[in-house]
């Protein structure tokens, strides 16, 4: 019998000043506005909750979901990292390569930066109105 693995899902949204190009951290955040410097922002107005992703330990896979309004396709990108257990951060998710101690960050030793997020991806993100839809799952299955 298949074990069942944790999972918690999220969303965000776009904004006209996604790049995604950052080659080292991937950022989801609860800001509601985005500067160009924000290149390793993947996702504003974000809803997730501080609670849920304590229960989550070693390593986790992010998948990011994205459905093209015109298409209807659904594009995706997934993200895998080891969680840090001194995350406490309730405003932002950082995501990185690095294994740099900080309660923002949620994950170290990322195998991707956010260079890597699908490019379609990143252009239906420019749209504000886009919803990106992130799953948490616990392991990298």
């Amino acid at each position: 019998m298949e074990e069942q693995r944790k999972q918690y899902m999220f969303s965000c949204y776009g904004h006209p000043n996604i790049l995604a190009k950052h080659v080292k951290t991937i950022e989801f955040t609860k800001d509601a506005d985005l500067t160009e410097r924000g290149d390793c922002i993947v996702g504003i107005n974000s809803d997730f909750d501080i609670n849920e992703l304590k229960n989550f330990s070693k390593k986790v896979k992010f998948i990011c979901s994205v459905i093209d309004p015109e298409t209807g396709e659904k594009l995706q990108s997934e993200f895998k990292c080891f969680v840090n257990p001194d995350f406490s951060s309730d405003h932002e998710i950082v995501l990185r390569k690095s294994h740099f101690d900080s309660g923002r960050t949620f994950g170290f030793n990322l195998n991707r930066g956010a260079n890597n997020l699908d490019r379609r991806m990143v252009e239906l993100l420019k749209n504000p109105n886009q919803k990106m839809e992130v799953t948490i799952v616990e392991g990298w299955y």
